[in-house]
């Protein structure tokens, strides 16, 4: 029965990491946000084709769908009488972010997790996700590049895992080294813009673009 309530606990996380808030929010404002910037479900493209608030509340939003279920949902569990350790965490924070990678509400078309998988870190492992806000900032700030200041953040945080976490087991590291090659391969069409030039760089206009 155990194992029942951790798949239930792992759809639950699922389904909420599927509610599209970039799609929502950008709706709300008359757009449909896969047809517009990238293309991308995501925080950047709302903050981009929508506007500044509705990006900052897409990427909470994002983030609270990983955050949930990795910190609450196992003291849900443990409330209840559910024997559960760490993996509880994991699973439904891996779970919330496939969610949000492939939505069952979009056709499994989604973002690319950067925001959720944060959510999630912050819940399992503060000091990595710490290290790699950091390290996203400091990527950004001196490339202006959001996508290259993740693909950093997605390999500074399993590095910073197995360092903080390693001595006390592969479990926690080697999930986030997962979940950072996800990510990557996430932005997979990042690179390929960036290898052509064609990538937007913040404070750059972006050549023949309308202002939202």
């Amino acid at each position: 029965m155990n194992w029942l309530c951790h798949a239930a606990f792992a759809l639950g996380a699922y389904l909420l990491g599927s509610v599209p808030f970039a799609y929502l929010f950008a709706r709300l404002n008359g757009v449909d946000i896969r047809k517009v910037g990238s293309g991308n479900v995501g925080a950047t493209n709302v903050f981009r084709a929508v506007g500044k608030g509705w990006g900052i509340a897409t990427f909470a939003a994002d983030a609270l769908k990983g955050f949930v279920p990795a910190w609450l949902f196992p003291l849900l569990a443990r409330r209840w009488g559910v024997e559960c350790g760490p993996e509880l965490g994991l699973l439904c924070g891996c779970a919330a972010i496939a969610g949000h990678s492939w939505p069952v509400f979009l056709r499994f078309k989604g973002g690319k997790g950067v925001a959720t998988s944060a959510g999630m870190l912050l819940g399992v492992a503060p000091a990595a996700v710490g290290i790699g806000l950091a390290v996203w900032v400091a990527v950004f700030v001196i490339a202006r590049y959001v996508s290259v200041a993740s693909i950093a953040a997605a390999f500074a945080v399993p590095a910073a895992a197995w360092g903080l976490y390693g001595r006390a087991g592969a479990l926690l590291p080697g999930v986030l080294t997962v979940l950072g090659a996800l990510v990557i391969w996430r932005h997979r069409s990042n690179l390929a813009r960036l290898r052509r030039g064609e990538e937007h760089r913040w404070g750059r206009p972006r050549s023949g673009a309308a202002h939202p």
